[in-house]
């Protein structure tokens, strides 16, 4: 025992910057699925007119992911820290909105900051990972879940006590501007984020391709049961505030509390596995790189998700929704070993 908590205090220590950014970023998108049934009755629109709206997230968060890495090259140490910092103050914005007319743009906002911010603390954690030989991808996206949790029960208290959408969410952006805070180091630069300009590791292979996919997949089904479960579990289902911050899937909300966990053990895991391969057996010099791309491919799942569910939702119910986010797991039978294959091929 004496030996286990030096080793988890140094690696605590190593990670604390992208520990905090993870945090943040659960924190808020916690805090929004929570509200998003308030948020709903604000706007004075139904599930598939939500999901339009939601439409505008992924495409500033896509533009974003783009930018992200002549973005982090350009400010140096502060990268990760402005960038968290932004994502925060961006999240106040839902909450201020009553028009569904100016919702897309807040909602662009939101996606932008996390867009920019995800990019770089996957790259920050790969570049850890690599200089100081330990693991910390899965703790750093395990800060992400119990930053969500801890939102999402924050949210589902401030609701019960009759907080409207805007102290929500101004709330608990106050947090996760603390956090943000936190993410600022000695020396946070992200090396390799550029292409290097005698031409040399341009090329990164499939590996990142195949490990986007699985990132892809989890955060599809993942970001898309947490975005909707509230609405599941209060209109579905019939359960309070309190209860709709807590999970989605089931015929009671108790049932749902087990399905949150049991989805959130599986899906939790392919994410950061898929993130810290690609940067493990990419080149040093292009790590960066390939973690941006797998994060970029990944988090098409994590914005596309929740509009998509949205429709399917509109169309066919809630219930089928969340059985169709179940099925998509199961393509990772599929991709993973592609991956394992393409590993043993060198780049083209």
């Amino acid at each position: 025992m004496d030996r286990l908590f030096p080793a988890f205090g140094k690696t605590l220590s190593a990670a604390r910057a992208p520990i905090a950014a993870f945090a943040a970023m659960g924190v808020l998108w916690g805090t929004f699925a929570a509200v998003l049934p308030d948020l709903k009755a604000q706007l004075g629109v139904d599930e598939r007119e939500l999901g339009l709206l939601l439409l505008a997230t992924p495409l500033a968060a896509v533009a974003a992911m783009l930018a992200a890495p002549m973005i982090g090259a350009a400010l140096g140490r502060v990268a990760l820290p402005v960038a968290a910092g932004i994502m925060a103050l961006a999240f106040v914005l839902p909450g201020q909105v009553w028009v569904p007319l100016l919702f897309p743009f807040a909602m662009m906002a939101c996606g932008a900051g996390t867009g920019l911010t995800d990019v770089l603390m996957n790259a920050r954690v790969s570049a850890l990972e690599n200089q100081r030989g330990l693991h910390l991808m899965n703790l750093c996206h395990a800060a992400y879940s119990f930053g969500y949790a801890g939102g999402a029960m924050a949210t589902g208290a401030m609701r019960g006590a009759a907080w409207g959408p805007a102290w929500v969410m101004g709330t608990c952006a106050l947090l996760a501007l603390a956090l943000a805070l936190m993410t600022v180091e000695r020396d946070g630069r992200i090396e390799g984020l550029r292409k290097p300009k005698d031409g040399s590791a341009a090329t990164l292979g499939l590996i990142p391709i195949f490990g986007g996919v699985i990132v892809l997949i989890a955060f599809l089904t993942e970001n898309a049961a947490e975005n909707w479960s509230a609405l599941h579990i209060e209109q579905t289902l019939g359960g309070s505030p309190e209860q709709g911050a807590m999970g989605p899937l089931a015929e009671t909300p108790a049932r749902a509390y087990a399905g949150v966990i049991a989805r959130g053990v599986g899906s939790s895991v392919f994410a950061p596995t898929g993130l810290s391969l690609g940067g493990r057996l990419a080149e040093p010099a292009s790590r960066a790189r390939a973690v941006a791309r797998a994060t970029l491919l990944g988090y098409f799942g994590y914005f596309f998700g929740p509009p998509m569910l949205g429709f399917i939702a509109g169309t066919f119910g809630l219930r089928f929704a969340f059985v169709f986010a179940a099925a998509m797991l199961l393509t990772v039978l599929v991709v993973a070993p592609l991956m394992r294959r393409a590993g043993d091929r060198p780049a083209a």
